[in-house]
């Protein structure tokens, strides 16, 4: 009887420590048969020339630099595209291995996330329409409402100088086509984007907007793994990062998306 009780004790043991392993797996990558891991990437599909999605298929920058990052290192990914606000939360939480999304290194994203080295150089512009002359800096902005995307630094920034600025209104949007569509169609007069991605906005989608002014920042971009528990990841995507510049991959990849 006793040895009866003391298997069944080894025995939920057992099961209790694969479990354990087990629960582990969104947070370090599952393991696939050949050996390589496969790491769970999060990103946001709304945000081109970085990530979009065309004819069923993700393409974008980010997109084609965590590929190539991933084969040069050996590993697979998994796309899970998300609302940007959304991103940082899902990796405290271990339901994501890895964020890549035109993601600025920020102190206050730096508190909850490590980032690798940057790989894009970004800075915030101001957008407004086609036919409008009247605003072209940021002291044109007292009694205007600002549409920014949530969660972005151009939200952090549009509220760093609503008071000073004597902005109306800061009027949040998950995603940036609803954002430009706003300015477009004359319910905001201006809003706060990353000048890559309106430029090319602008470029790809025939929207009657234009860029106005010199840059609000300096933002670099940076891709962001659970704080302090994700080295190993990490100093895979620095090493992948560093081989794809060296290789010409990564010259190559912005080239098919913008223009020099």
């Amino acid at each position: 009887m006793k040895k009866i009780k003391i298997f069944g004790f080894l025995m939920m043991a057992v099961m209790l420590v694969l479990a354990a392993c087990g629960s582990n797996d969104a947070a370090n990558g599952s393991g696939d048969e050949d050996g390589s891991k496969t790491y769970t990437v999060g990103t946001d599909t709304t945000y081109p020339p970085f990530e979009f999605e065309e004819k069923g298929e993700y393409k974008g920058i980010d997109i084609d630099i965590i590929n190539a990052i991933a084969e040069e290192e050996g590993f697979e990914i998994e796309l899970k595209p998300m609302d940007f606000g959304g991103i940082i939360p899902a990796i405290l939480a271990d339901q994501l291995d890895v964020a890549i999304a035109g993601m600025s290194i920020t102190d206050d994203r730096k508190e909850k996330v490590d980032f690798s080295d940057p790989y894009f150089d970004a800075g915030l512009t101001l957008v407004v329409s086609e036919d409008n002359n009247d605003i072209t800096s940021v002291d044109d902005l007292k009694g205007k409402v600002v549409a920014v995307k949530n969660g972005t630094t151009g939200a952090d920034h549009a509220e760093k100088i609503k008071d000073e600025a004597g902005i109306k209104e800061v009027r949040q949007f998950n995603d940036s086509p609803s954002m430009f569509q706003e300015v477009a169609n004359g319910n905001a007069d201006v809003l706060i984007e990353d000048y890559p991605v309106i430029a090319y906005a602008i470029k790809t989608s025939g929207l009657d907007l234009k860029t106005v002014g010199d840059r609000l920042n300096g933002d670099q971009y940076g891709i962001a793994v659970k704080k302090g528990e994700n080295q190993e990841l990490l100093e895979k995507i620095n090493s992948g990062l560093q081989k794809i510049r060296d290789n010409g991959k990564y010259e190559e990849i912005l080239n098919t998306y913008l223009e020099e």
